[in-house]
């Protein structure tokens, strides 16, 4: 069991302290090249996303990239990289609000045949990838990035000529709207018997405690399972595991898989808990934002979710640097530097670990 040491406590906090201050730095000066105050920056951030409204905001925002970023880190671990996911969780929220809009089920058993939907169609893209890599050993990273723009393509392709509902006066392009049954509950009334209540009643997505769930789940099953041992094997020495009995390629193609299934539940947040439909509103970006929240929390369960609320937080309260004239795209840098510096960070930390390692087996050694 390892010893929890005023030098190993140094070097835990090392790396996210140095990189919040060179952040902190960098960010800094992207404000000053505007001609703005730093500190009147932060202050006005700070003192607009701590509001009660805009902090719901950020956690709604944070789940659909903490559920991509769990997707993400599964692969990471088996070291592969899915930069699919965007792709995957746009097929899996199309064909669950267009399948799922087809019956009518008990409320629960309606919520998990679309899940099962999201996952399948997800998981079916992701599968692409991974039979690529298995049978004919081609790089996940260029089929995903290939893949992604097939499913953007395919999935406005759908939407205008098959999926799409015709509304009068409207130009907006979606789905039939899901019934009722399919509708997850905010969380509305769970914070309103804390006092919290949210403007224009907005509330936090019901699906934000599933989000939890699954990164439980993912903790469990990467850290305390064979499944999990068998991956985290096969993604640090491949041959070193087929040696002892692995199936790398069996883990390559479950990995790929799976991440697919689970970044197909990203999409849902939004489809069932506001549009209820999918729509030419659907939002980009969540897939490549989850890949900086995966590598900000080091692919652990804890550190995503921390790394989410963050991202989370800096894209609502950057919305008020507006108000004192300074571009709200600047949180951008912001984001960069954060996963910039903490890369670094972690690395140099990293190095510097296994050098005091090493000089402690060298003395053991001449002892």
């Amino acid at each position: 069991m390892k010893r929890f040491t005023p030098k190993r406590i140094a070097l835990a906090l090392i790396a996210p302290v140095g990189a919040a201050i060179f952040s902190i730095i960098i960010s800094s000066v992207a404000v000053l090249a505007t001609h703005k105050s730093p500190f009147d920056a932060y202050k006005t951030m700070w003192q607009f996303g701590t509001q009660s409204s805009q902090l719901m905001e950020m956690l709604n925002i944070a789940t659909p990239y903490y559920i991509a970023a769990l997707a993400i880190a599964l692969t990471f671990r088996a070291g592969l990289f899915n930069i699919g996911v965007e792709g995957q969780l746009r097929l899996g929220a199309l064909f669950s609000a267009y399948i799922g809009a087809m019956f009518t089920l008990p409320p629960v058993l309606h919520i998990l045949a679309i899940f099962i939907i999201a996952m399948t169609f997800g998981g079916l893209w992701a599968s692409i990838a991974a039979y690529l890599k298995v049978r004919r050993g081609v790089s996940e990273v260029i089929s995903t990035i290939m893949l992604n723009s097939m499913a953007g393509g395919l999935s406005a392709y759908l939407l205008s000529r098959h999926f799409t509902i015709k509304v009068a006066g409207s130009n907006n392009l979606e789905t039939k709207q899901l019934p009722a049954s399919a509708h997850v509950p905010s969380l509305k009334h769970l914070f309103s018997s804390f006092g919290i209540e949210g403007q224009h009643g907005s509330s936090v997505y019901g699906m934000f405690p599933i989000a939890i769930c699954l990164g439980i789940a993912f903790w469990f099953i990467v850290n305390r399972t064979r499944f999990g041992f068998e991956l985290r094997a096969s993604g640090a020495n491949p041959f070193a595991a087929r040696v002892s009995g692995v199936n790398s390629k069996k883990m390559t193609f479950i990995a790929l898989s799976a991440s697919g299934a689970i970044a197909g539940l990203a999409g849902l947040p939004t489809v069932l808990g506001e549009t209820y439909s999918y729509n030419l509103g659907f939002r980009a970006g969540i897939g490549f934002s989850a890949i900086a929240v995966a590598l900000l929390g080091r692919n652990t369960a804890s550190g995503m979710a921390l790394s989410a609320l963050l991202f989370g937080f800096l894209e609502v309260s950057s919305r008020a640097l507006e108000l004192i004239d300074i571009a709200p795209e600047t949180y951008v840098i912001m984001q960069g530097s954060i996963l910039l510096s903490s890369v670094i960070a972690y690395e140099l930390v990293r190095r510097y670990k296994i050098t005091l390692q090493s000089n402690e087996h060298a003395k053991a050694l001449e002892s």
